[in-house]
């Protein structure tokens, strides 16, 4: 069996964070800024809605802060339209601002150019607030061909300077079932197929197509599996403590952390005062 190249999570730097403190931070450098990449049903509205823990929609506002009228935006999505320079912010944790890449998985040069862009012009942004603070990218691989084009090129060609960006292996559950079928028909009993399944299909995908992104000229700086998702239930903890563990800005880890203060582990690892 392969080793796992996952990666233990480090606790980095410990700090206290109180909630005058939290405050304090949030109103000097602005909320949390993610940009989430990924093709259509890769699960991307799902994630952000377990890390916000809520169902509803976000409100979405256009670069200058305006919130858009739903119907504006229903327009615009029935005409293919798509500006990755409009802001998601959930109720539930407005603590956050996300910004959608919808359109990449087409793999046009146009598409790819546009994200491209978007992040280089974040990175030249002088105040904190306007930055891009994380990538969060996500793959889903519930088919036999999970790197795409677009992929390929994310990793090779787009660089992202000191924005952390995590992959998110979507879907994982399909490859767990498909690692449970074959355990069970080398012979070994439902009970022992269960127990094995999860950590053959992780040895499995690390061999034949994690390892390939890692010699990339722009890998990721660590990565998550997520497993049933639409599982009551299931969340986004694991993400959130990667995340929190690659910022190597003490400022920005204390900005993400204070987004999660319901997180009793998180609080726990970095020593943040509920």
């Amino acid at each position: 069996m392969s080793k796992s190249i996952s990666k233990p999570i480090s606790g980095g730097p410990l700090f206290s964070l109180n909630d005058s403190q939290a405050q304090k931070i949030q109103s000097k450098c602005g909320r949390f800024r993610i940009l989430i990449i990924g093709r259509a049903n890769a699960g991307k509205t799902t994630i952000l809605q377990k890390v916000c823990n809520t169902t509803e929609d976000p409100i979405v506002y256009d670069a200058n802060g305006e919130e858009i009228n739903p119907l504006v935006l229903e327009a615009s999505a029935s005409r293919g339209l798509h500006n990755i320079e409009k802001e998601l912010v959930f109720k539930s944790n407005p603590g956050f601002i996300f910004h959608d890449s919808r359109g990449f998985e087409a793999g046009g040069i146009e598409e790819l150019n546009k994200v491209k862009e978007f992040i280089e012009s974040r990175s030249k942004e002088t105040k904190l607030a306007r930055k891009l603070h994380a990538i969060w990218y996500c793959i889903p691989v519930d088919d036999s061909r999970p790197f795409t084009t677009a992929e390929n090129w994310f990793f090779s060609e787009c660089g992202t300077a000191d924005v952390p960006v995590i992959a998110i292996f979507t879907k994982f559950d399909a490859l767990d079932t498909k690692a449970f079928t074959a355990l069970r028909k080398g012979g070994k009993s439902t009970t022992e197929a269960e127990k094995l399944a999860l950590q053959h299909a992780v040895a499995s995908f690390e061999v034949v197509h994690l390892k390939t992104v890692y010699t990339l000229a722009y890998p990721p700086k660590d990565h998550v599996y997520q497993r049933n998702m639409n599982t009551e239930g299931s969340d986004c903890s694991e993400l959130v403590e990667r995340t929190a563990a690659v910022l190597d800005n003490e400022t920005l880890q204390q900005l993400f952390v204070s987004t999660q203060r319901n997180s009793l582990k998180l609080c726990i690892r970095y020593g943040l005062e509920r």
